[in-house]
């Protein structure tokens, strides 16, 4: 008689906590956003590379790379995307925001950290926007 195999599932549960970081941009609302949802865009500040296929975007640093799907896009507004070969599916969006009484811009990014992991995601953020303010010479 064959025995069956044994499965052992382990679910661990991440604590996963929101994080929204607000950054001033001094540039206009169309050129922010071709940074923020083209291929080429990104590449600029975002990652080294990005191939897209359809709505999954794969970003590449040096050796690895990491996909996400394309969720939302509202034109000079904002890009929503979703890690898709995570552990534990996580979104990341960026949010144009024009000011009422003075024309500043803001970009609004809005992410997940796992519990702890907070002070490394903002430090990365803030690595990340300076090269985007960089890229379009903010």
């Amino acid at each position: 008689m064959k025995q069956k195999p044994i499965i052992l599932t382990i679910d661990i549960c991440v604590q996963m906590k929101k994080i929204e970081l607000e950054y001033q941009i001094r540039s206009s609302p169309s050129v922010l956003f071709s940074r923020l949802s083209t291929a080429s865009g990104l590449a600029e500040w975002f990652s080294d590379n990005v191939h897209v296929e359809g709505a999954k975007y794969t970003f590449f640093w040096g050796k690895t790379s990491q996909s996400a799907e394309l969720l939302a896009i509202r034109p000079m507004e904002s890009v929503k995307f979703r890690w898709i070969d995570s552990d534990e599916p996580s979104e990341f969006e960026f949010y144009i925001v024009m000011g009422e009484i003075i024309e500043d811009l803001s970009l609004m990014v809005v992410d997940m950290a796992e519990d702890g992991d907070e002070a490394d995601n903002v430090k990365m953020w803030d690595s990340a926007i300076s090269r985007l303010r960089k890229a379009i010479g903010s």
